[in-house]
């Protein structure tokens, strides 16, 4: 790499890490892992760290030395084979790759995830839905109350065919109903999407828990969903909220930077998130209690997807090699909410998955064992997710129509090629 690559130039600030032993942290890179990857000298290592392009901190017990986080030398890397390469490069971005798409919402940082900068297991603990909501869409947790106390509207009622419908598919159906009925979703200024989320969301909610109650969100969907836990329920919610460019965040930027409306924005993300490789998670995990059964027969059912060259589900996410924080938050908060029999069964599965697999619970179990946990009806696990995450749609929404381009990828051509004869007459 040279100094066109970064449009930067080198600068010899002294060379004081060395190599060094990161004790197997694969996190991060020493100083010569760092620059041999980056194909460039220590001294312009150092350069780029002091210009901020990319991140340092002090090796613990070693105060002089320095690690450089591998995602951010990553980035640099695809950075440099978009400009030399970009229809190799592309494909490597958009596929668990380095980040693509700047975003002020959500962290994820050494097996934590932060919603601007506040850590998500704690605000699920201390703060409500409509608190996390203010937080992502306004940047202060005390526009909620405004928010949601202007957020009162007529519920446009469902088709009764629709009715027994799973919840899910309930609330992707009411959303061109209410957006029919409300034209002020137009106006994409800041604080009127603000102001046409909280009334989104309270339709949603209200939709998922058959419910016209106007008390808390999570107040209403234990109100529809007969249960006394209000507090859980606001916890799954805060939890849901966001998770960096997911797929379903991914297609809700790209709508919203068409300048669609937030109903037509989260109506995307709801069609991304019922994928069988999003949402569907969340399906299989179910499926996999059930199959199960009680806590004697988790092993062998665990063991029967295994054999039959299945993933397991609810395991094993590559973004926390160490475990969900999300998962064990919510199975810590629901197991004690459990019957006997439920808290048996969700133990022993997790049990087996850590032994068979060697990974620690998802959200997805987090999810499944609350709902289990608390009685809901079917489809509350997935509902749950959504509609915490369309929490988080608004949130990228917001920032996408602050910015003025188009998301708009270029396809590399890999078909029947054309046959060139002479250009067409105009």
């Amino acid at each position: 790499m040279n100094k066109d690559d970064l449009d930067q130039n080198d600068t010899d600030i002294g060379d004081i890490d060395g190599s060094i032993s990161l004790d197997g942290d694969e996190r991060f890179l020493d100083a010569r892992q760092a620059a041999e990857r980056l194909g460039i000298s220590r001294s312009t290592l150092y350069a780029y760290a002091s210009r901020g392009l990319l991140r340092s901190e002090p090796i613990p017990g070693r105060p002089r030395s320095r690690r450089y986080p591998r995602a951010d030398v990553e980035r640099l890397v695809l950075r440099r084979e978009v400009r030399r390469d970009p229809q190799t490069a592309a494909p490597k971005a958009l596929d668990w790759g380095t980040p693509v798409l700047d975003s002020a919402i959500s962290l994820i940082d050494r097996g934590r995830l932060y919603y601007r900068g506040h850590d998500v297991v704690e605000l699920a603990r201390q703060r409500s839905a409509e608190e996390v909501a203010a937080l992502i869409w306004c940047q202060r947790f005390d526009a909620a109350s405004d928010l949601f106390d202007r957020s009162s509207r007529r519920v446009p009622r469902l088709p009764r065919a629709a009715r027994d419908l799973e919840i899910l598919a309930r609330c992707q159906m009411i959303l061109p109903l209410a957006a029919a009925a409300d034209p002020a979703a137009h106006d994409l200024r800041p604080e009127s999407v603000a102001a046409t989320a909280a009334r989104l969301l309270r339709t949603l909610v209200q939709v998922a828990a058959s419910a016209r109650r106007r008390d808390s969100l999570a107040a209403t969907l234990a109100s529809g969903w007969k249960t006394e836990r209000v507090e859980a329920l606001d916890s799954a919610l805060v939890l849901c909220a966001d998770h960096e460019l997911n797929v379903s965040a991914f297609t809700a930027r790209c709508v919203a930077s068409a300048h669609a409306t937030p109903y037509e924005v989260v109506g995307a993300g709801l069609a991304a998130l019922a994928g069988q490789r999003h949402g569907g998670e969340i399906r299989r995990v179910d499926a996999l209690f059930r199959e199960a059964g009680d806590a004697a027969g988790a092993r062998r059912a665990l063991g029967e997807r295994l054999q039959r060259g299945e993933a397991l589900p609810g395991f094993l996410h590559p973004l926390y090699p160490a475990g969900d924080p999300r998962g064990r938050a919510l199975i810590e908060l629901a197991l004690p909410l459990a019957s006997p029999e439920v808290a048996d069964l969700s133990t022993a599965i997790v049990a087996a998955g850590e032994e068979l697999v060697g990974g620690r619970p998802t959200l997805d179990v987090g999810l499944v064992v609350l709902a289990r946990a608390l009685s809901l009806p079917p489809g509350a696990a997935i509902a749950l997710f959504a509609l915490g995450r369309t929490i988080g749609w608004i949130g990228h929404a917001l920032e996408q129509y602050a910015l003025e381009p188009m998301i708009r990828p270029r396809a590399r051509y890999v078909g029947v090629a054309p046959a060139h004869g002479p250009p067409p007459s105009l």
